[in-house]
């Protein structure tokens, strides 16, 4: 479907929980997040109902977020589901990849065809500092077991700190040396105001490039990252900038939060409800949703807060 702006709309981004087993600090609070009833969000067949609906309107790409997806029971099962509604020609994952030593398997065989890993450092001690509970070596057994269950293009994702990991730019770019994969670097968002961060942590995305000069430009692939390659190495680099150069205009995505709500624009506190509709019903609201998809998010930056409305977790990485 096209939205008022001339997008075709073909990525839908699911979270299925807004509990993790992290608590980064980018992301979320220390405490986690309330608990709301079992009947305040989206059952199993929910969600599945709402991919029926978005893929009768044209979306062919689903990412499967949390939080962190993996600690949702049913998870398998939604992702065998997805992958077999007529249409869906691609489900991806986004996950922290501390559960993946037991799941990289069975989600490969439940048709999740991609995933992206999350990494902010290799020191493992800053690692345990930014997420508050995590650790590196739980972190690095996820990635090997992606890789030996036969994952290809595994994507491995660093949010982009001033004073936290800029130091470490160089180190995690040479994991493209030695794995098969693409390092990615995010440019960190306004989204939660916890008084981590200041104005110095917003880093934009280039300075990846100032730190290695002997990158090269890679074929780009149509998605949001501009991408590089190091001489010699077996994945690319990619750029992603929603602050300094932000892609609205070419933005075909849209996401549903694990309790229910379309958010055509991830910082614009708009939503709309699919919760406790039928199929029929879920289509007249993602019409109305993805028709409504703002033409850009409005000025972010450190004294521009995002209008979200929700800290990350709750709405899907």
């Amino acid at each position: 479907m096209v939205d008022r702006h001339g997008r075709n709309i073909t990525y839908m981004r699911i979270s299925v929980t807004d509990k993790c087993n992290l608590r980064c600090r980018y992301c979320m609070p220390e405490e986690g997040v309330c608990s709301k009833s079992h009947f305040d969000m989206m059952t199993e067949e929910e969600i599945i109902t709402a991919v029926e609906a978005a893929a009768a309107l044209g979306i062919t790409k689903v990412r499967i977020t949390g939080g962190e997806p993996l600690i949702k029971k049913n998870i398998l099962s939604i992702c065998r589901r997805t992958a077999a509604v007529e249409g869906i020609g691609e489900v991806c994952m986004t996950t922290n990849g501390i559960l993946l030593p037991r799941l990289a398997k069975p989600l490969k065989e439940a048709g999740v065809q991609r995933l992206n890993l999350s990494l902010d450092t290799l020191d493992p001690e800053k690692y345990a500092y930014i997420t508050r509970i995590g650790s590196l070596e739980a972190f690095q057994r996820g990635l090997e077991a992606a890789l030996d269950a036969g994952f290809e293009k595994i994507k491995i994702n660093a949010v982009l700190i001033g004073g936290f990991n800029d130091k470490e730019i160089r180190s995690l770019a040479q994991l493209t040396m030695g794995y098969p994969v693409d390092m990615r670097f995010i440019e960190m968002m306004p989204m939660y105001d916890s008084g981590d961060f200041d104005q110095q942590a917003f880093i934009p995305s280039s300075k990846v490039l100032d730190i290695l000069p002997e990158a090269v430009a890679g074929e780009q692939d149509g998605g949001v990252a501009k991408l590089y390659r190091l001489p010699g190495a077996k994945g690319n680099i990619g750029l992603i900038s929603p602050v300094s150069a932000h892609f609205c205009g070419n933005c075909n995505r849209i996401r549903l939060t694990a309790d229910g709500k379309i958010k055509p624009c991830l910082h614009s506190s708009d939503e709309y409800s699919l919760k406790g509709l039928d199929f029929d019903g879920m289509k007249q609201v993602l019409e109305e949703a993805i028709w409504n998809k703002p033409a850009w998010h409005g000025d972010l930056d450190a004294q521009h807060r995002s209008q979200a409305g929700r800290n990350m977790n709750q709405i899907g990485g």
